[in-house]
């Protein structure tokens, strides 16, 4: 997500950092440019506007323009512009309710509305030990309730017995009820949909809503559609006062203009977002941390809980140990490959680091992508335990004959090789430095000799 903008505006940046002084010309040239990026990110007209005139007035005062580095004075202002933009205070759910609390999900159809109901209820059980309960009360689209009991099953989450002819009102107040009597701290209620906003949908929702009385009420909008879902956002705020938002499909939304314009136009705060298909692949929706992302800050706070979710501590103690001893065989570097992928993959990662942007542009260039990363677990796999444990005993023959199992190339299985030597190396480097050895190294002692990406691989 912002991967256009955030290219843009670091061109900008770059630009302002080298010259050292800049004049109040400097600057507005800079938030020209800005303003072209954003408007080219999808985001709302009035949106830019309000953004250009706010930045204008604290980056062309005498405190920036006369500052030691005024190049990243003007960046601490559009930051914390941004961090506006997007709702200066973190908004989680809203809980604060007699058990069971009823949250009510409304959105277009096709916007992502059923799965996200199951992503949230794994959500409030894995981070907020919350027990759900989930009801669809679509009883137009077919299977729609059918679909919903199908992520229910898949997710281990209950989801309201389907009773034939019963109208969403109905289907609601059991739902409830259910939910009281069984211990429920949540009940989901997952609305209808339709293709586009009518008075029908609009009536029905407010029905359901004057029923149960949400605590919160999400509108689900899918990033792709850019303003088109500011504009469904908006209008169901309007006629059954949306809580809040639930932004999907991010991962697939290298633009952003949703994201950066449906708080400002609405007044709501985004909560939530989805970043991926796993139904784990769910996040709270942090503004500071975002703003960071997008100015190619990075989000190490976010890298660092998602390590912190997904790395064993066992296997890494264990790991860190071996490195001590200066080992690290194949079948460590196919963990890190894993390890790679539970965290988000590639993508995943690198968007969440530091001054990487340059750094992605290489991998692209070299397809360093998560298929890549397959590929390489598939070779590792394709040797013997004696060939993982011992890299030495390689011979053109082996090499052939991995290669043909792991259905890839004799250069392929040349370069992964060349690529642990360098790795091997590395660790005995760290080994020696320490138990903080990677953390002094950082993540220049990631990358391969020379700098370059080379092909090489994701290190």
């Amino acid at each position: 997500m912002f991967d256009t903008l955030t290219g843009r505006l670091g061109e900008v940046f770059d630009r302002l950092k080298r010259r050292g002084a800049l004049s109040a010309s400097d600057v507005d040239e800079a938030l020209r440019e800005i303003r072209v990026a954003l408007l080219e990110a999808d985001v709302a007209l009035p949106v830019v506007k309000d953004f250009i005139e706010a930045v204008r007035a604290r980056a062309v005062g005498e405190e920036v323009i006369r500052s030691v580095t005024p190049g990243q004075m003007v960046i601490k202002v559009v930051h914390d512009h941004l961090v506006e933009m997007l709702g200066a205070d973190e908004s989680g759910l809203n809980l604060a309710a007699a058990p069971p609390a009823a949250i009510m999900m409304v959105g277009l159809q096709g916007s992502g509305k059923t799965t996200s109901t199951a992503k949230i209820a794994v959500h409030l059980r894995d981070k907020l030990r919350k027990k759900a309960l989930m009801a669809s009360l679509d009883v137009r689209r077919p299977a729609a309730q059918q679909q919903l009991r199908t992520l229910g099953e898949q997710a281990g989450i209950a989801t309201l017995p389907i009773v034939p002819l019963e109208t969403p009102q109905m289907i609601a107040a059991r739902a409830m009820d259910v939910g009281r009597r069984e211990g429920y701290d949540v009940v989901l209620l997952d609305t209808a949909g339709r293709l586009h906003i009518d008075e029908e949908l609009m009536k029905e929702a407010a029905a359901v809503r004057d029923a149960v009385r949400p605590v919160e009420t999400l509108f689900v909008a899918d990033a792709l559609t850019g303003q088109d879902a500011v504009r469904a956002a908006e209008a169901f705020h309007e006629k059954v006062h949306v809580t809040g938002v639930v932004l999907t499909r991010v991962d697939g939304d290298g633009r952003g203009g949703a994201a950066l314009s449906v708080r400002a136009v609405t007044g709501c705060p985004i909560k939530l977002m989805g970043t991926g298909e796993r139904i784990d692949a769910l996040e709270p929706f942090h503004p500071e941390r975002i703003a960071s992302r997008i100015l190619g800050m990075g989000d190490v706070v976010s890298l660092v809980e998602r390590a912190a979710e997904t790395v064993e501590e066992e296997e890494a103690e264990k790991l860190a140990a071996r490195i001590q001893k200066g080992q690290f065989d194949f079948d460590d570097f196919a963990q890190q490959l894993r390890q790679i992928r539970k965290m988000g993959g590639m993508g995943g990662i690198m968007g969440l680091l530091p001054g990487v942007g340059k750094i992605k542009n290489q991998m692209a260039a070299h397809n360093m992508d998560d298929r890549m990363l397959a590929r390489q677990e598939a070779i590792i796999l394709s040797m013997t335990p004696a060939e993982r444990h011992n890299p030495k005993v390689f011979n053109g023959s082996r090499r052939r004959r991995i290669a043909t199992g792991s259905g890839t190339t004799v250069q392929e299985v040349n370069r992964l090789i060349k690529q642990h030597q360098e790795m091997s190396r590395m660790m005995k480097k760290m080994g020696k430095m320490g138990k903080k050895g990677l953390m002094r190294s950082g993540m220049p002692g990631l990358m391969p000799p020379g700098g370059g990406m080379g092909g090489r691989g994701p290190f």
